[in-house]
């Protein structure tokens, strides 16, 4: 390859692509299964290419040895991986919500498949995911972990040590934050159910041979629904504020912030 590329010009290459292709490979949207694994690899190589001349200066030199080689590439595929999850525990926090207004709407034995999860969830859980996916992409959110591919070097660079507990400590708090966004997101639709099962209980109270259950039951479907399509705006504004601030945890690192 010495007419087209040097050996360093590879290196250098093949490392950020070790670390772009672990990130995207993770990424939300771009890194779901539905995604040919070739359609994704493509764009880390194409994202990779892109990069070089702008972090090919943050970059080791070539080893001699083949192991330095091989945990070099093992420790940017990990550092891809690590930022990748940590994305992706945030997204989690619209599977919670759904999950929550799945419970509180007696429609949690609504079962469905998620493709962004891999797995079984509710309804409204899977619809939640699908639509803060739609959310990230129309409104240009993802380019700011295009502009964080590049804060991560500054953030993470390769010739520093990679602490492991900074990372650990990272991921609990995001998982914490997604969890707490996830129940703020949730919170119009369990203050309408818990104020109406205390009405409902009331009802049953003054009314014993009245069947509460069978009027109960679709009102809180209807009702709950309800208050959960009006507040679908404000839930998509705020995960996308919060998605923006996490994106810029990562672009403050190539600006110094």
């Amino acid at each position: 390859m010495e007419p087209y590329a040097t050996a360093d010009q590879v290196w250098a290459g093949g490392l950020i692509f070790a670390r772009i292709g672990a990130m995207i490979l993770t990424l939300p949207g771009i890194g779901e299964t539905y995604v040919p694994p070739r359609i994704r690899l493509s764009l880390a190589l194409v994202v990779s290419l892109c990069l070089w001349p702008v972090v090919g200066g943050a970059l080791p030199a070539l080893p001699d040895s083949l192991g330095a080689t091989v945990g070099w590439v093992i420790r940017e595929v990990v550092t891809g991986l690590m930022i990748g999850a940590i994305i992706r525990m945030f997204t989690s926090a619209l599977s919670t919500a759904g999950e929550i207004v799945s419970l509180q709407t007696t429609l949690s034995f609504a079962q469905t498949a998620n493709p962004l999860l891999g797995g079984q969830n509710t309804t409204i859980a899977a619809f939640l995911m699908l639509f803060g996916t739609v959310l990230i992409f129309a409104t240009n959110t993802h380019h700011l972990f295009i502009a964080g591919l590049v804060g991560s070097y500054e953030l993470i660079a390769p010739a520093r040590p990679l602490i492991a507990a900074d990372f650990t400590e990272l991921a609990i708090r995001t998982l914490g934050d997604s969890f707490m966004l996830g129940v703020q997101l949730a919170a119009p639709v369990i203050v309408f159910s818990l104020i109406f099962n205390l009405a409902a209980g009331l009802v049953g109270r003054v009314m014993p041979a009245f069947q509460i259950f069978f009027a109960a039951a679709p009102l809180s479907i209807i009702l709950g629904l309800s208050i959960f399509a009006l507040s679908l705006g404000v839930l998509g504004t705020v995960f996308i504020d919060r998605y923006r601030s996490l994106a810029n945890l990562f672009v403050s690192g190539g600006t110094g912030g």
